[in-house]
């Protein structure tokens, strides 16, 4: 963690500033926040599904050899496949 991190609580960690926060309120400390803009781009909505420990680790595998995340990687290939499967090939 960067030196300073949270001005506030003076913490050295993120635990100690779970405790701070945990103890303190931020009307306690309003007149020492600032204020701040920042766009949330909100995505997609997600859906997880279960993937076997060790079709898991090797999806990690070849995702880092190529430099892309896991999750990438797999929804390239399911990208693929489901294309695959709306436009079969012909042989």
């Amino acid at each position: 963690m960067r030196r300073n991190r949270s001005s506030v609580s003076k913490a050295g960690s993120y635990r100690e500033i779970g405790e701070f926060w945990d103890n303190h309120d931020l009307s306690e400390h309003w007149d020492k926040s600032e204020a701040v803009k920042f766009e949330v781009e909100i995505e997609g909505e997600t859906t997880y599904y279960p993937v076997e420990t060790a079709l898991s680790a090797k999806i990690r595998s070849i995702a880092e050899k190529r430099g892309v995340a896991p999750e990438r990687l797999l929804n390239e290939w399911v990208q693929e496949k489901i294309g695959e499967e709306i436009v079969p090939k012909s042989d």
